[in-house]
């Protein structure tokens, strides 16, 4: 979960990023030249990401592919950009560069969970990182306070199409793969969420 693109967010150079991350103990992400501390995540967020998390490794287990969550840095090879995405995939070989510690560079699906103080940004200028990663399918967006789903997929003509879900299943079709709602919004009940 990014923290609010003006607080506590810094110029900085890819260089100094890189630097900096090595000797923090909170994570950060770099876009557009500001290096942005990433804030602590609710309850029910660390919940609707493990359930993504879960359903995803389950539906692709027998595909081989590499389904990791937010500790694996991203590196948007055609920004620039460095993201911690909450979830992501991969369904071919998994390709790394050089930085300590390696960075993915060939997602194909990016799941982030919302919140009130990052769904702009998240759907703003962090989907415009997403959008421009030639590896990038799909990108799925998930709300804990709504129940809310919402998909954007690349098309073979290189458009993103935007689907929203609030009940039954939502298709990954770049992937194969169908989620329930249900699934990704399970056991919330009594967790806390953001305050704002």
């Amino acid at each position: 979960m990014l923290a609010a693109m003006h607080q506590g967010a810094r110029r900085g150079t890819k260089q100094e990023y890189l630097r900096h991350e090595l000797d923090s103990d909170v994570r950060h992400e770099f876009l557009g030249g500001q290096i942005v501390a990433m804030a602590g995540a609710s309850p029910r967020h660390n919940q609707v990401k493990d359930n993504a998390l879960v359903a995803l490794r389950r539906e692709l287990a027998n595909r081989g592919c590499f389904v990791t969550s937010s500790d694996q840095r991203v590196h948007v090879v055609e920004t620039g950009g460095y993201v911690y995405p909450d979830v992501v995939a991969v369904c071919e070989q998994p390709q790394f560069n050089d930085d300590n510690p390696p960075a993915l560079t060939n997602p194909n699906l990016v799941v982030e969970v919302l919140s009130p103080t990052t769904a702009d940004h998240d759907r703003g200028a962090k989907f415009g990182h997403y959008r421009v990663c030639a590896s990038v399918r799909e990108v799925l967006f998930l709300d804990p306070e709504t129940g809310h789903a919402e998909h954007r997929r690349r098309l073979d003509t290189g458009q993103w199409m935007l689907t929203h879900v609030d009940a039954g299943s939502v298709e990954l079709a770049g992937l194969g793969i169908t989620l329930q709602l249900a699934e990704l919004f399970a056991h919330l009940e009594g967790l806390p969420g953001e305050s704002t």
